[in-house]
């Protein structure tokens, strides 16, 4: 059995952090929180507007103890941001790792490592934390992409916009391992397991306009 994380290794669990169902899977340590966050870039930003919820899927990097999420200085999560009182959000991000297949339809799950984060996200508005959080964003994605692309110019950087998100109220929840069948379903004739689910990357697809010449980055083909 693994230590107990420190309170320095991990997030203190609150009321919104700590699940209903299946309390066992939660987890508040902070370098498998950080290892799940760090492995994807996609999220999921929820938010309340107009009296209404709405989530959007959006971009996400980490550094250090803050997420920066891209978006449109148009965006309702933007504006939101931005005014004096913050946008309070929920943010989250979830890797499917296999389709979990009982005997019985009911005991079906998957395994699963999922991020959710509570806070109050800000605009960045400072030009050099704003730019510093925008390669951050492009290097999470595509490592080596930063010195390999033009850097965004004056009109670019008006038109695009950053929220901020502090990682303090923060829960990892994690599922692994097979299925759970009933005593009473073990002789049942049905195959059960683990369908393992990975993520791929393809072959470079050039751009129509690329010249012939320039051959796809190394930091492409050996992903």
């Amino acid at each position: 059995m693994s230590a107990t994380p420190s309170a320095a290794d991990a997030y203190a669990p609150t009321d919104r952090t700590v699940p209903t169902r299946s309390r066992e899977r939660a987890s508040y340590d902070r370098e498998l929180v950080h290892a799940i966050l760090d492995a994807d870039y996609l999220c999921h930003l929820g938010f309340v507007r107009d009296g209404a919820p709405v989530v959007l899927p959006t971009l996400y990097a980490r550094v250090g103890e803050r997420l920066y999420v891209h978006g449109s200085t148009g965006s309702r999560p933007l504006r939101g941001a931005g005014e004096d009182t913050g946008l309070p959000v929920c943010l989250t991000v979830t890797h499917l790792d296999g389709l979990v297949l009982a005997r019985s339809a009911f005991h079906h799950t998957i395994n699963y490592r999922s991020v959710v984060v509570h806070g109050v996200a800000r605009q960045v508005t400072d030009p050099a934390e704003r730019s510093a959080a925008l390669d951050a964003l492009v290097e999470h994605i595509v490592p080596g992409r930063v010195a390999d692309s033009r850097p965004a110019n004056a009109k670019e950087l008006a038109a695009t916009a950053v929220i901020a998100l502090d990682l303090h109220e923060v829960s990892a929840k994690v599922r692994t391992g097979g299925p759970g069948d009933d005593p009473e379903d073990l002789a049942l004739p049905h195959w059960t397991g683990v369908l393992p689910v990975t993520r791929a990357y393809g072959t470079p697809e050039p751009a129509d306009d690329l010249d012939p010449s320039i051959a796809a980055p190394g930091y492409l083909t050996t992903r």
